[in-house]
């Protein structure tokens, strides 16, 4: 009877505790935030003490049991080198000699010279439009300015000689001048007639047909572009203002063609778009074959943070301890292949994919575990397999 009454006494308290211990699931649908909140840190303390605990048991182990064999971990000798950190944004590939050509006259396209794809010069006839007569009145009034200039030069000595009179020989002049003065205006016209290309470049596009009417400013003739003076555009964060500037480095790639440049800022825009909130660059890329064309996309890396003399490591490597500080291991050498691991608090600064800068608790010529660090401890016996560098 006595047992009875024991067991059931016991009974009724681990019921009792149980249900004063309430689950994370009955916790999260109190969905009160502040009792789930104590139970996170609840259990993150009794996870890091644990952590601690099985850290203990484990050197405990390690320096116990005698027949264990030593791990097995790479390591890399620490050297001073350069670290760089780029900012990544992407950009666009333009060119300023793309542009569409429109015609400065009204009339009948009369002819064509030229075909997509043909290269071009400076100043080459591209195609023409008819004058509607304009021609054969410029020869009239050239020769009407012959005369004038005839007659103004024979007036013009006379005066000189003090013959005639001077309203005889101003008439003359004022003639000749406005005679001239028309023909450079007919000449000026008519030149509009001959389409001429702006630059030197490559028809890319024959957009209208011959025999069109076309008219200045409305209809598109067409499209001529230089490829051999290409860059890149990439809008940049304020908040890096100061750290990129012109003469910057920096490396463009073209995913589209599988090709990557290096080059430095040519330009930063002085003006911040207050929009997104962010300054241009410009960097030119070289296009000797042609292949970069404009609009491609452009991942864009600009070097704002260079550091010299610094030890550089594995970001993969990194620990963090219960203090959430960043931990990594190094092995002090017995002989050339084995050693006892070393627990180091580093201090790291910016990483940049998988490398990292140590600020400190790191220096040069150092062992550094790579493989094999995650599953070191410290005191711990290691092989070294290999130093990979």
């Amino acid at each position: 009877m006595k047992k009875f009454i024991l067991l059931s006494f016991l009974s009724l308290s681990l019921v009792a505790c149980g249900d004063k211990e309430k689950s994370v699931k009955d916790i999260i649908e109190t969905g009160k935030l502040s009792e789930i909140r104590a139970k996170k840190s609840e259990i993150t303390t009794e996870q890091n003490e644990l952590k601690d605990k099985i850290e203990q048991l484990n050197e405990a182990i390690e320096r116990l049991d005698k027949n264990k064999s030593k791990a097995l971990v790479t390591v890399e000798t620490l050297k001073d080198t350069i670290f760089k950190h780029y900012v990544e944004v992407q950009g666009d590939v333009k060119t300023d000699q793309n542009i569409i050509i429109y015609p400065e006259f009204s009339g009948i396209l009369t002819n064509i010279f030229v075909k997509e794809g043909q290269k071009v010069s400076k100043g080459q006839q591209l195609a023409k439009i008819d004058d509607g007569g304009m021609g054969s009145q410029l020869a009239q009034s050239e020769s009407q300015l012959a005369l004038a200039k005839t007659t103004f030069e024979r007036q013009e000595r006379l005066w000189k000689q003090d013959i005639g009179s001077e309203i005889q020989y101003l008439e003359a002049k004022t003639n000749y001048e406005a005679m001239e003065n028309s023909v450079n205006q007919l000449r000026t016209q008519l030149s509009k007639t001959i389409i001429r290309a702006p630059f030197s470049g490559t028809i890319d596009q024959v957009i209208a047909d011959q025999g069109q009417v076309v008219n200045p400013g409305q209809d598109q003739i067409f499209r001529l572009v230089n490829l051999n003076e290409m860059y890149v555009t990439a809008e940049i964060p304020e908040t890096y203002l100061g750290k990129i500037n012109k003469g910057s480095e920096v490396l463009v790639n073209l995913n589209s063609i599988g090709k990557e440049f290096e080059g430095n800022i040519q330009q930063v825009s002085d003006y911040i778009n207050p929009n997104n909130r962010s300054f241009k660059v410009r960097v030119s890329i070289p296009n000797e074959n042609g292949a970069i064309k404009p609009n491609l996309i452009a991942t864009v890396k600009l070097n704002d943070y260079t550091a010299k003399n610094t030890v550089v490591i594995p970001k993969s490597i990194l620990q963090e301890n219960a203090e959430g500080e960043s931990v990594a291991f190094t092995v002090k050498k017995d002989t050339d292949s084995t050693g006892v691991a070393e627990r180091r608090i580093i201090k790291t600064g910016l990483s940049y994919h998988d490398k990292i800068e140590v600020l400190e608790g790191l220096e040069n010529g150092e062992a550094i575990i790579i493989e094999g660090a995650r599953s070191t401890r410290e005191g711990q016996k290691v092989k070294i397999s290999e130093d990979v560098r």
